[in-house]
């Protein structure tokens, strides 16, 4: 909510402001319940589509894998669109409700295509096997697509609309923001272990058609508690696209590459700062030195009585050049992000077929545990790392190295990407394990679609996955918050989208890797080393050579690492831009 106070006078620019009615602690329940039901409604089903495509519509594993890949990765770098649709036209309230709606279509369509036997094609058991027609293709498709459009739309907004409800100029407004991102971790975490545990299990050994009712339930929930709190939330008004400025600082550049940089720079370079910004002020740096030609005034130039530049695509300012190097200097890291987690999408899709073909009985008793529901190791040692890292490893490394985080965000994402390499290790030392019981030892039966099951106990799997939660205790987060730290104030969504798209290139690039190698290795004179019985494929050699790709990404982090030169921000502008930085954004 918010109303109209009075005109006021920056210099010589006019701006009308609207000052917020925040009601952070009344809002938060309706956010929380938001997420909470949308989490617990997408997570555990995108978790365990794999299952469900090679059992259900009968795929073949690379297929269904490089389906999933290029569903995942379309889901993360659909959230640049939803970042720029949101700071740029619609704000983020408009975007979080279409993208909840058509995440509840998207669970819709995906559960019909179960309930409805015309919709998928007949059970291996009841029938020989035959694929999908086109017809439950597209259907199937379509539930995606909507899916894909609901994640583009969440991802990148529903933090930023939480902490949007606090006013961060209060001592009751800063608590509040701790506690709603305190009380969203926790929501992801229950709504990750409820999701990969009774809800897999309902999909998995129970009934599809109920197992994906119950989220398309709860998905239609969430819709209905965000809509519930329409009247009391705060909706911060789109800026305008971040990534205009983006643009015209590179075509002013280009325009003036035949202009020279004056031997004193910053005699003559165009260095107006807007008051309304509600970016920091940045000191001038000498990276990337050839994009300050957009800020060397020129005889066609024009400057406005106000002191803005009359032409933005022809002279940029040196505030403005500074906030792109920001994220162009950023690239170079993003790239290791994407290969880095090439490593986590593996544990993501081939460790459940080895769990398909592992004896995954809870003895004594029969019980099986989904294929799926191991994932929920990996998200556990991440969970019960954070604490232990922060509360105690923390304080240990501040004493040794003097900096108040222990180390620098850089340093995390490097033992991050170093734990990787491991992490690959790991697994493929149990998958030659597995594949050699399954040779030597009685199995257990044989898994419909796939082969014979290793007598090997899935518990072995828990230990490749809690060397990857590790490793994402380092890189992931470390990622996430150098990207949010080293982008501009007003790009903090595209800093949100920025690592997904990583993520989302390294989902196609795994299909990649696996198209190639399947293709490459069922050609030779060897073994296919990504069959669809894991038991004759050669896994194990697949896992090796990605380990190879991350030796290779870890010594060209270190590279770029030590290049990188972190943003700066003048200490006598922080202190007055934070103070009017609340009122400042809303600037209508």
């Amino acid at each position: 909510m918010q109303k109209k106070v009075e005109n006021m006078k920056y210099g010589d620019e006019k701006v009308e402001v609207k000052e917020l009615n925040y009601r952070g602690v009344k809002a938060m329940p309706f956010v929380i319940g938001n997420e909470t039901f949308e989490k617990l409604g997408t997570l555990g089903t995108s978790m365990n589509l794999l299952v469900y495509l090679t059992t259900v519509f009968n795929m073949k594993s690379i297929t269904a894998t490089n389906l999933i890949n290029v569903f995942t990765g379309t889901c993360n770098f659909g959230t640049l669109a939803g970042a720029f649709l949101s700071d740029t036209y619609f704000g983020r309230y408009r975007v979080l409700g279409a993208a909840s709606i058509s995440s509840f279509l998207g669970m819709l369509v995906l559960t019909l295509t179960a309930a409805v036997s015309t919709l998928h094609p007949p059970h291996c058991v009841d029938a020989p096997c035959v694929d999908p027609t086109p017809w439950q293709m597209a259907f199937l498709l379509t539930g995606f697509g909507f899916l894909i459009v609901g994640a583009s739309g969440i991802r990148p907004c529903n933090l930023a609309f939480g902490a949007d409800q606090f006013n961060p100029n209060t001592e009751s407004g800063k608590r509040g923001i701790a506690s709603f991102f305190n009380w969203y971790y926790f929501t992801f975490t229950f709504a990750m272990m409820v999701s990969l545990t009774i809800i897999v299990y309902v999909q998995a050994d129970i009934n599809w058609a109920i197992g994906l009712g119950i989220p398309a339930f709860l998905m239609f929930l969430s819709c209905f508690v965000f809509f519930v709190g329409t009247r009391i939330y705060v909706k911060v008004l789109p800026y305008g696209s971040p990534l205009t400025s983006i643009v015209q600082v590179l075509v002013a550049t280009i325009r003036k590459r035949k202009v020279v940089v004056p031997e004193e720079p910053l005699a003559s370079l165009f260095n107006h700062v807007s008051l309304k910004s509600v970016n920091l002020k940045l000191p001038y740096s000498k990276q990337l030195m050839f994009l300050n030609k957009a800020a060397i005034i020129t005889p066609n130039d024009k400057i406005n009585p106000d002191g803005t530049s009359g032409n933005r695509w022809r002279l940029c300012s040196m505030q403005q050049i500074e906030e792109v190097k920001c994220v162009i200097k950023t690239i170079p890291i993003w790239l290791s992000c994407i290969i880095y987690s090439v490593s986590i999408n593996q544990m993501q899709t081939y460790t459940v077929f080895q769990a398909l073909q592992s004896d995954r009985r809870l003895k004594p008793s029969s019980f099986e545990v989904p294929a799926a529901s191991y994932s929920v190791f990996q998200m556990l040692a991440l969970t019960i790392w954070i604490p232990i890292y922060d509360q105690i490893l923390v304080p240990c490394l501040r004493k040794i190295t003097g900096k108040r985080q222990g180390i620098t965000l850089l340093q995390r994402i490097g033992v991050g990407n170093f734990i990787a390499i491991f992490t690959m290790l790991v697994a493929a030392l149990i998958e030659t394990k597995r594949r050699d019981i399954a040779h030597s030892e009685p199995t257990l039966g044989v898994e419909i679609g796939k082969g014979a099951i290793s007598s090997m106990s899935g518990y072995w799997l828990i230990l490749q996955l809690v060397v990857a939660g590790l490793s994402e205790g380092f890189a992931v987060i470390g990622f996430i918050e150098f990207f949010y730290r080293q982008f501009p104030e007003n790009m903090k969504s595209f800093a949100g989208s920025f690592f997904f798209c990583g993520l989302a290139m390294s989902s196609y690039l795994s299909s990649f890797l696996i198209s190639v190698v399947h293709r490459t290795t069922r050609e030779g004179r060897s073994r296919n080393w990504l069959a669809q019985d894991l038991n004759e494929a050669k896994l194990d050699d697949y896992y090796y050579l990605i380990m190879g790709l991350e030796v290779l990404n870890f010594m060209y982090y270190l590279l770029v690492a030590r290049w990188y030169k972190y943003k700066d921000i003048e200490e006598d502008q922080a202190n007055v831009a934070l103070e009017d930085m609340s009122t400042q954004k809303h600037i209508a």
